[in-house]
């Protein structure tokens, strides 16, 4: 079963696809408990339309979520734009729990002041009450912040709305396939191409700054891996040694790479690359794979996937010199490509679960696990930087998808494109 692994990993038989367009996401299955919200369209205080409608892409993002029910714009009863203009009493009519408010005013130098305000319609209170200088062009971030301040105030968890996502998109036909790299808003929109390829691009992994993403590329010929500035698009290639380059994983200080090699002897272990000496550091000499490393939050210890007690299966090794690797995963004859969460308290897998290749959660302390997603073949999880979600790949209809499920498994959502495959994604740490 360790050929899965370097599938996972290393594979280059991409199964072709069709041209990318708009990606979508879908609702699968939402919180129950789901919170009732009203989102006010915001007053405009300039002349002409609007720039933007920020209720809407708020209204988007909370529903989007699934773990809140805002009130359709139809159902409004009526449209305050300030908190003492909400009469509490009309909304809990309406079964509604909070509403937000607010004003959008132009204001000198062609940038925009943004006003909102979140009331709790049981005591009336205001519990946010904010306003922001935007730019134009900054208009769809700055409404996502108001939805990650939204979601933070009532959850007690801080939105991950205005951050991104890379991932890799495949299309064209067998003889002339494509590969992209592309990064995008977390709901999909302002799709960004940072590297193209007629050859494979795989493992991409965000620099902590967010900044920069590493890569797999074999546009050279040979698997290499890349580190490319998103802002200006330079490239440095940091290693192309003989064998395998795969995996790489940013440390949290975002000074060194955790990656997997096959050096002399053939073998494919962990390394730790530091770029700006290039010393490596092997961790594992094991005769078995060690491949698909991931850091655990302090930067004192890696998280990979062995084969070494004949299926594979999770361990962790520190990097002081002699530190011997401990199994993590014990539940289940499968379980690879670990990656954790945020707090470092659970680890995201892909386990074989009643045949089919699954999305679980396990807990770094007590090992237990949580099959979290329902595909065939699902594989290639990554946190949401607020530990809230985990992204993934599913394959469906014979065709590679992207898909989100909740660290509780409470929440499904599929994210897809009308043609063409998505794949290896990864999300992106909280942006500036």
């Amino acid at each position: 079963m360790i050929r899965r692994v370097l599938i996972l990993a290393f594979a280059i038989a991409w199964p072709a696809g069709e041209a990318l367009a708009q990606m979508t996401v879908q609702i699968l299955r939402g919180m129950a408990e789901s919170v009732p919200i009203a989102v006010v369209p915001l007053a405009w205080d300039g002349t002409g339309p609007a720039p933007w409608d920020v209720a809407a892409t708020v209204q988007a993002d909370l529903e989007r979520s699934g773990r809140f029910r805002p009130l359709p714009r139809g159902q409004l009863i009526e449209q305050p734009h300030a908190a003492a203009d909400v009469d509490v009493a009309d909304w809990r009519m309406l079964k509604v729990d909070y509403v937000l408010v607010g004003r959008l005013a132009p204001v000198a130098g062609g940038r925009y002041e943004l006003r909102y305000e979140l009331v709790s319609v049981a005591s009336g209170e205001r519990l946010l009450g904010t306003a922001v200088p935007v730019d134009a062009t900054a208009l769809k971030r700055a409404s996502h912040r108001v939805s990650d301040a939204v979601y933070e105030k009532i959850l007690g968890v801080r939105g991950a709305f205005a951050t991104r996502i890379a991932y890799v998109a495949v299309d064209g036909p067998v003889t002339k396939r494509r590969f992209r790299l592309i990064v995008s808003d977390a709901d999909g929109a302002n799709e960004h191409v940072v590297f193209e390829s007629p050859d494979p691009i795989m493992s991409p992994a965000w620099a902590p700054d967010g900044r920069s993403l590493a890569y797999v590329s074999f546009h050279s010929g040979l698997a290499a891996i890349y580190v490319q500035t998103l802002s200006t698009g330079a490239q440095v290639q940091v290693s192309a040694r003989s064998g395998i380059n795969g995996a790489p994983s940013f440390s949290p200080d975002g000074q060194r790479l955790a990656l997997a090699l096959s050096r002399r002897d053939g073998n494919v272990d962990v390394y730790v690359l530091t770029l700006a000496t290039q010393q490596l550091q092997r961790l594992t000499e094991d005769p078995a794979i060690d491949t698909e490393p991931a850091w655990a939050p302090d930067g004192r210890s890696l998280y990979f996937t062995s084969d070494r007690a004949g299926a594979p299966q999770v361990y962790n090794v520190g990097l002081e010199a002699g530190a011997r690797a401990r199994r993590v995963t014990f539940e289940g004859g499968y379980n690879a490509r670990p990656r954790v969460s945020p707090d470092g308290r659970s680890l995201a897998v892909v386990t074989l679960d009643r045949g089919a290749y699954r999305i679980a959660t396990v807990d770094t302390q007590r090992g237990g696990l949580q099959v979290l997603s329902g595909g065939q073949l699902d594989e290639s999880p990554t946190f949401a930087p607020n530990g809230a979600d985990i992204l993934y790949t599913s394959r469906v209809g014979g065709r590679d998808t992207l898909a989100i499920v909740s660290s509780d498994g409470r929440v499904q959502q599929k994210i897809a494109a009308s043609s063409g495959e998505l794949r290896e994604p990864a999300w992106s740490p909280f942006l500036p």
